[in-house]
């Protein structure tokens, strides 16, 4: 690989690296080919780039970063082979590879980088299974927000529309 390519290539990891809050490191190094391609075919149809990088170029590509998103943080993450998961969504990747792995130990899980928090180990991939998405989220707030306003108006039915139906729920809860 010559110089320029390599700069090429290190530009190409940068603004990926820049444009994803979400990305996953691990390591599909005794995946066989058959394997790998199923692996890349799940994840085109699910949205997720996959790609493999040369370690060194990866952590150039981060280094001249923003230090605010906490890149230099993952670079220990970065050693044997090391395949990228760039996501738009932050438990995806996570469940892809659990479903992929099945009962298999590849890939393995060796970092993920949420939104400049990074998670090491294949230990937390269940953790990270786990998490709720952006919209997971609006839901819980929006079904909380709601939640008061559904009491007070169940409370007003069921005693009815008087003054003293009233009366008595609210003497009941209190």
């Amino acid at each position: 690989m010559t110089h320029a390519d390599k700069g090429l290539l290190i530009q190409e990891l940068r603004e990926k690296f820049e444009n994803s809050s979400y990305f996953y490191v691990t390591d599909a190094s005794s995946l066989t080919v058959a394997k790998i391609n199923q692996l890349r075919r799940t994840c085109f149809e699910k949205g997720i780039e996959i790609k493999t990088v040369k370690n060194t170029l990866a952590i150039k590509a981060m280094d001249g970063l923003d230090d605010s998103r906490n890149y230099k943080a993952i670079f220990d993450a970065f050693k044997g082979q090391s395949t990228v998961l760039f996501s738009n969504d932050g438990k995806l990747p996570a469940t892809i590879i659990k479903e992929f792995r099945g009962k298999n130990e590849k890939p393995a899980l060796k970092a993920a980088y949420i939104d400049s928090d990074v998670f090491f180990g294949d230990d937390q991939l269940e953790i990270l299974t786990k998490l709720k998405t952006k919209a997971e989220l609006i839901g819980d707030i929006v079904f909380l927000l709601q939640s008061p306003a559904q009491n007070v108006v169940s409370a007003l039915k069921s005693g009815g529309s008087t003054i003293a139906g009233l009366l008595k729920t609210l003497e009941e809860r209190g």
